[in-house]
């Protein structure tokens, strides 16, 4: 879920070990390209309207599912998300433990113990990723409470990314946003590393003041997260949060 990617590859798994999956045809004029294309520029409604004609006529094109999921979440639409990434799964049951953007679906659909089963499975696949941990921590507080939530937080060992492992001792009750704020700034990183590193330390954190139900602290973190622009999935993840949180109760 980390690094600052493009779409002209679509991934399906995220942590450390991208791998990109093979589309079949490059040519420009393929329609699944051109949808990959549209998403790369962050175009997703077109991309959406294109992977949706390579579906009327090849409905069992897998991959199709998965890049018209990605940017269904990007639009805010949430069921619409769930919905393909179920139809890439039940067409590839094969891939269903690296699919970490369905599990963040279910969580933003409030199907929080499908996602929490989704992040158990990943973990089964990469176990040192401490973004889902906390994300499955964060489907169990709000399907079964943050005691619960804390007593089945998954193990992480080591993940390299800085703060990462700060972030994971937040929700273990071990550091306080201020030690990963504080984290995120050593060791002279360079601008770009630094704006990656306030990017999930301030997502991060306003998660956890999520799970702890404090609304004008989530609010303030994640509106300062979208202010660290990533071209990446999660930065969309951020950006919707905020939004949800910016409406009027």
């Amino acid at each position: 879920m980390h690094r600052t990617i493009g779409l002209g590859y679509l991934l399906i798994i995220s942590a450390n070990l991208y791998q990109p999956i093979s589309f079949g045809s490059k040519k420009s004029s393929d329609p699944l390209s051109e949808a990959k294309a549209a998403a790369d520029r962050g175009e997703s409604y077109k991309a959406v309207k294109l992977a949706t004609a390579v579906l009327a006529v090849s409905p069992d094109l897998p991959h199709a599912y998965y890049l018209r999921g990605r940017e269904n979440f990007r639009r805010g639409r949430i069921s619409e998300s769930v919905s393909d990434f179920d139809q890439f799964v039940h067409l590839r049951p094969d891939l269903e433990s690296q699919q970490w953007e369905r599990g963040l679906s279910y969580y933003y659909a409030g199907e929080f113990e499908k996602g929490a089963k989704q992040f158990e499975l990943y973990q089964s696949y990469h176990d040192n990723d401490v973004e889902n941990s906390v994300w499955r921590y964060l489907c169990i507080a709000r399907a079964e409470g943050l005691k619960r939530a804390r007593e089945t937080l998954l193990p992480i060992q080591h993940d390299p990314r800085v703060p990462m492992m700060e972030i994971y001792d937040m929700f273990r009750g071990k550091a306080t946003p201020e030690d990963i704020l504080k984290v995120a700034h050593t060791g002279q990183p360079t601008k770009e590393q630094l704006n990656v590193r306030l990017f999930y330390a301030e997502l991060y954190i306003g998660l956890f003041y999520v799970s702890e139900n404090n609304y004008l602290l989530s609010k303030k973190h994640l509106l300062a997260a979208t202010k660290h622009r990533l071209n990446h999935y999660m930065w969309n993840v951020a950006r919707y949060h905020a939004s949800i949180l910016s409406k009027p109760k």
